[in-house]
Order: structure tokens, then C-alpha cells, then sequence
């Protein structure tokens, strides 16, 4: 049975969501020029205004973070001011939106990177995976380690992306430590194989997530930041050998910073929750502030969830690309679009705007 709760107004620090549903980041490849959101961008998200709070696509925090053609950047003054587009475009929809602060650290590819440098990393390990690039998916570039003023480096570009974003008009900001990318890959001792105080300890690991996320939130105000993670996501080709310990640990230090979410991918992302044994309730119980779930909810596991209390939020990516108003359409148990998947990474509004909404269908 549907907890009619879902579909209530929910308090996120000091924002009201109109319902427990989150548009969790799902990458598109449609920025414009100078990696900016365009206009196509703002009728996308506006579209989706209905969703309790959006989590927009991954946006990288400087030319060195880009993994992928056409994602956007939040770095320039033109890219500052697409996104006010959108960001307007939702408010103006009544929504409440959140920019997912990106690096990719090792997955990149030479031609995306500035100067064709070969991409950073923890540790000079490849990836065993593919970016979209020249317009197809090829092999990731091999990385070289980062030195450690670099690190300091990247934690004021995070610093800066944060106060970009809210003079781009968002609510808030998500810092990227999930999916493989650069925070994980510092967080996990399958790509952090240094010995300096930022690899080996649970404690070191953790370093770069902790001292970014505090950043963040000096820069912006800890109500306005949230963190997502992903504790056993083989995503591009990152692996742990302790992620109980390591993710307990991050779990408590972000409780310390009183973030106002943590955003936990639960198995492996876009894969089955239960790829490998993982206790997310002591993650539940270990981060007093909102717990958002993320990966294969629907209404009936995420009522099931709000009921045993192991988690405030719900985040859905996929259903919400073919289904603009998915929030009605759950509300409703109404049918929903099946998704176009040729269609989901670059392209022009089809299958990206054009999909119908229920309205569409009945009038």
C-alpha cells in the first residue's frame, strides 16, 4: 500500500519539498558552446519542477574535471548564467533544485582534458572503462597521480563551484563522492594505493570527501550542502575491500559537518541493491540529518522504507527522463512512458523534452 506521506511536503533544512521524491543526477550530453546549459536545459528541468527537490546532472567544478563531451561546467560566468536559467525556470515551476559538483578525476580521456594532460588520480591506475567522447565511447586515458598541492588545489575548486552555484540561483549543492569518480576514487583502496595522508587509513581515504565537503559548506552554509555516496557501486571499475568501516567512518565524520543529506546509492548503481552485503541502517543511524535512497525505488519500496523509518528520501533517475510529472503518475498509479534509451546521452529534444505528459494523454 502507497504511505500517502510520500506525496507530502517534507523539510529539508530550511527548504520545504513539496513530496519525498528526489530527480536524482542523471547525465544527458546536451550542453551548449563553452560547456553552458542552454535553453533546452531550462524547459528540461522546469519540466520536472513537480519532483520534491532536482539533483541536476553532474557538472564539473574546472576543465580538468570533465569526463565526458557536452557535460556542463559551473566555472565560467557564461555557464553561471545558463544555469540561472534553469534554476529560474524551475523556481518559477515551484521546485527546488540542487547542482551535483563534479570531478571525474581518472575518468577522463586526453582529448577532454585541457592541453590533452593525461587525467588525475589518487594513483597512477587506469580504469577499466569507457567515456563518451568524440562523439563514441572509448577507453579511458591513462592517469598520473596527484601531488598534494594540487589536492588543495581541487578542494578550493569545489569551494568555488559552491559559490558559483548559488549565484547561479540553486538551493543547494550535492558534492559527487559516488560512481567511481574522483572522490570515490581517493575513498576506495581498489584506486588509492598512496602512502602520503591521503591513502592507506580509513581515516586518510576519506581525507579529500571530508575536506571538500567542509569547504563546501564554510563556503555556502552546511543546510545548503548534501553528499552522495555509493559504499559497494562497482561503477567504473572502482572496487573496496572494507566499505562497512570505511563508509561508517564517512558516515559519522559527515554527521559531524551537519550536512543537511546524505545521498547513499544502495548496491550497485542502476544494478541489483543487494550485489554485495552492506548494512546501510548503520549508515541510517550513524547520519542524524535526512537519509535519501537512491536505486530501483518505486512507491512500494520507498512506502515500505518510510514506514520502517530507513530513510526520508527517495531518489529516481531513469523513470524521471520519460516521465516529466512522475510524481502525478505515482500519485496516480498511473502508466508511464517507457523510455527511449538511444536517446539518453547527447542528441536534441527528442527524448529529452518531447516525452508527454499525463495532461497530454487525456486532453
Amino acid at each position: 500500500m502507497t504511505d500517502l506521506a510520500l506525496f507530502q511536503p517534507y523539510k529539508l533544512g530550511s527548504l520545504t519539498l513539496a513530496n519525498r521524491f528526489v530527480m536524482a543526477p542523471l547525465t544527458r550530453n546536451r550542453a551548449g558552446a563553452g560547456l553552458v546549459p542552454n535553453e533546452l536545459a531550462a524547459t528540461y528541468y522546469a519540466q520536472r519542477a513537480s519532483a520534491g527537490l532536482i539533483i541536476t546532472e553532474a557538472t564539473q567544478i574546472s576543465p580538468q574535471a570533465q569526463g565526458y563531451q557536452d557535460t556542463p561546467g559551473l566555472y565560467t560566468p557564461a555557464q553561471i548564467a545558463g544555469w540561472r536559467k534553469v534554476t529560474d525556470a524551475v523556481h518559477a515551476k515551484g521546485g527546488k533544485i540542487f547542482v551535483q559538483l563534479w570531478h571525474v578525476g581518472r575518468i577522463s580521456h586526453v582529448d577532454l582534458q585541457p592541453n590533452g594532460s593525461a587525467p588525475v588520480a589518487p594513483s597512477a591506475i587506469r580504469a577499466e572503462t569507457k567515456v563518451f567522447v568524440n562523439n563514441s565511447f572509448a577507453e579511458t586515458s591513462e592517469p598520473r597521480a596527484l601531488e598534494i598541492d594540487e589536492i588543495q588545489d581541487i578542494i578550493e575548486d569545489f569551494r568555488q563551484a559552491a559559490a558559483n552555484a548559488i549565484q547561479a540561483g540553486f538551493d543547494g549543492v550535492e558534492v559527487h563522492g559516488a560512481n567511481g569518480y574522483l572522490l570515490e576514487q581517493f575513498l576506495k583502496d581498489g584506486a588509492n594505493q598512496r602512502t602520503d595522508s591521503y591513502g592507506g587509513s580509513v581515516e586518510n581515504r576519506a581525507r579529500l570527501l571530508l575536506e571538500v565537503t567542509k569547504a563546501v559548506s564554510e563556503e555556502i552554509g552546511a543546510e545548503r550542502t548534501g553528499v552522495r555516496i555509493s559504499p559497494v557501486s562497482p561503477a567504473n571499475a572502482i572496487s573496496i575491500s572494507n566499505p562497512q568501516e570505511q563508509y561508517d567512518y564517512v558516515a559519522d565524520e559527515l554527521n559531524k559537518l551537519g550536512i543537511v543529506y546524505l545521498h547513499v546509492v544502495e548496491g550497485a548503481t542502476a544494478g541489483p541493491r543487494d550485489n554485495v552485503p552492506f548494512d546501510y541502517d548503520s549508515l541510517r543511524q550513524r547520519f542524524k540529518n535526512t537519509y535519501m535512497g537512491n536505486n530501483g525505488y518505486n512507491t512500494e519500496l520507498a512506502s515500505a522504507q518510510l514506514a520502517k523509518g530507513k530513510a526520508d528520501l527517495f531518489a529516481l533517475g531513469r523513470p524521471f527522463i520519460s516521465n516529466p510529472d512522475l510524481v502525478e503518475r505515482l500519485k496516480l498509479n498511473a502508466p508511464l512512458n517507457e523510455l527511449d534509451a538511444t536517446t539518453l546521452y547527447g542528441g536534441s529534444a527528442k527524448g529529452y523534452t518531447d516525452y508527454p505528459m499525463l495532461s497530454d494523454t487525456h486532453s
